[in-house]
């Protein structure tokens, strides 16, 4: 039997077991599935000081009698912050597995670290099924969210095996992790820490008129500063060999959702410059879908990526000194943004059930360099079409692809194309960098 909430006693202490009932009770409307045993069952760790609801981080207070408790408040805020999380069951991100991951043992202190504890417990002998069941008393939560109801397997070539989770819930769980790196990282440095009363918390998401999450100024995060171009124009290749390069980036907040905090240090491969650090779901949604190194299938989120969020993201491209001297994109970008911008018009469609519907799957391939650019031609073609058709829709030089761009540029953000242009650099190498191997794990590059 669940222990009773005292209502009325916001701010005072409750036991585990009965902030485990309030947080599923608080959370039962909540887009995001929550699971029971949030703070009571593994990998929550009383003991340590803490416990992660969604992205707070709630402090546990040892009562008399040396049984655990937390402030009811805490946990309410938590539950309301995630009941503000807004998501698309379709808009998924990629969580492993990834070549060159680094395997480690997890027990009841060891740290958040959700992909690695996702990969794992899944890569084990009969991992999805014995996780759908429940079974061996394993954890099936991360931060209090039920990660299972909401995992997507997909499979490759009938052999290769992918899991993905949706985008809102990726950002819970990086603002979580990195929640707890700075608590703990704030204890093992014995600063003056005010997590035993008042725990560090992540902003809550609001949305503005354009529909995109943005930090709330009345909970905003000390923890976190938003970048200001601080990497600009330093090479990766150097940057990323520097110690204390990790920990300096985590201080960041995203530089382009600015919703959560910096993981991954983004670079252009073609010109070897960094752009910015940049999250996890970020850094998805910018990710090519490649098919082969030459050959990418134009997925959905390119409509976000040239569409709803066009100048954010132009912006973000433009952050590489490469790019914007020559007012251009990456190869790979440039050929998703040919496809679905420029050849727009050219792609058939048929009758579905509500109007019509683009034909088959999107998919450019490109022959040459952009090194050599006379040479380097681009392919848009259709895959799958219903009628068993694969036609070609375009063949476009690469020259006659940027030359697109820039006048699309100048009318879709003509403040980035204002700031573009070989003018504005004046030390820019004459031939573009070779591009720079990323070994950091498989498909984990960004372009």
């Amino acid at each position: 039997m669940s222990e009773r909430v005292m209502l009325g006693r916001t701010d005072g202490l409750i036991t585990l077991g009965a902030a485990d009932a309030l947080w599923v009770d608080s959370t039962a409307n909540s887009a995001v599935p929550t699971a029971s045993g949030a703070l009571t069952c593994s990998p929550a760790h009383a003991r340590a000081g803490y416990v992660l609801l969604g992205s707070r981080l709630v402090a546990t207070v040892r009562a008399s009698g040396g049984q655990w408790s937390v402030r009811e408040g805490e946990v309410r805020r938590a539950a309301a912050e995630l009941n503000a999380v807004r998501m698309n069951r379709h808009d998924l991100v990629r969580i492993g597995p990834f070549r060159g991951a680094l395997r480690q043992e997890y027990h009841e202190e060891t740290p958040l670290r959700w992909r690695q504890r996702i990969t794992r417990e899944l890569q084990e002998p009969g991992g999805p099924q014995r996780t759908a069941r429940r079974e061996d008393g394993r954890p099936y939560h991360l931060a209090g969210i039920d990660w299972r109801q909401m995992l997507v397997e997909q499979t490759r070539d009938g052999t290769q095996r992918t899991w993905w989770l949706p985008r809102a819930v990726v950002r819970l769980l990086d603002a979580a992790e990195h929640a707890e790196t700075q608590w703990v990282h704030a204890a093992r440095t014995r600063r003056p820490s005010a997590a035993v009363t008042e725990p560090p918390s992540l902003p809550r998401q609001a949305r503005d008129a354009d529909g995109r999450q943005t930090t709330s100024p009345e909970n905003p995060t000390a923890s976190l500063r938003p970048y200001n171009g601080e990497l600009e124009g330093q090479l990766y290749s150097a940057l990323s060999r520097k110690p204390g390069t990790s920990r300096r980036m985590a201080g960041w907040m995203c530089a382009v959702c600015g919703t959560a905090p910096a993981t991954v240090l983004d670079h252009c491969h073609e010109h070897g410059y960094v752009r910015a650090p940049v999250c996890q779901s970020c850094n998805t949604l910018e990710r090519p879908d490649h098919l082969y190194s030459n050959d990418i299938r134009v997925a959905n989120r390119y409509t976000r990526l040239f569409h709803t969020d066009t100048d954010h993201w132009l912006r973000h491209w433009h952050r590489c000194p490469g790019c914007r001297a020559r007012t251009t994109l990456p190869l790979p970008h440039l050929a998703a943004w040919t496809a679905h911008i420029a050849c727009r018009s050219l792609r058939p469609t048929h009758r579905a059930s509500r109007g019509r519907k683009p034909c088959g799957v999107l998919r450019v391939s490109w022959t040459g360099s952009q090194n050599a650019p006379r040479s380097c031609l681009l392919t848009v073609a259709v895959d799958f079409c219903p009628s068993g058709e694969h036609r070609v829709l375009a063949q476009v030089a690469y020259r006659e692809a940027v030359e697109r761009f820039r006048v699309w540029l100048a009318e879709t953000a003509p403040a980035v194309a204002a700031a573009a242009g070989p003018d504005r650099l004046d030390d820019l190498p004459a031939r573009s960098r070779p591009v720079i191997a990323d070994t950091s794990g498989e498909d984990t590059a960004l372009f």
